[in-house]
């Protein structure tokens, strides 16, 4: 996935348009994210021992991650691209493949 935990993003479509947050977990496997302040569910809780008085919860409901952008800080949203870097290491050469912004052309990771 080219969104990861942490990163901040904005979502580009949907009943929550034009809402930035910042992602507090990634599932890769159904392709979703979940977003703070973004897409919130009420639940209705029993009362239990964690939760004595039960009542209406408010959470933030999994969105399809194609449905957010990532923000690159002073840029805006932003494409995400990968590309390999090589680096100097002590005693050899190490490549890696790194995130960047499309529209800077900035490495993000």
């Amino acid at each position: 996935m080219k969104i990861k935990k942490g990163d901040t993003v904005k979502v580009i479509s949907g009943a929550n348009l034009n809402r930035e947050g910042k992602v507090l977990k990634v599932f890769p496997k159904t392709n979703k994210v979940i977003v703070e302040g973004v897409n919130i569910i009420k639940k209705h809780a029993k009362p239990t021992q964690n939760n004595p008085e039960g009542g209406i919860m408010e959470y933030e409901a999994p969105i399809h991650a194609s449905n957010v952008m990532l923000v690159d800080g002073k840029n805006g949203p932003t494409r995400v691209g990968y590309k390999t870097i090589t680096e100097k290491n002590k005693k050899e050469d190490v490549t890696r493949k790194v995130r960047y912004s499309k529209k800077s052309g900035e490495v993000l990771d």
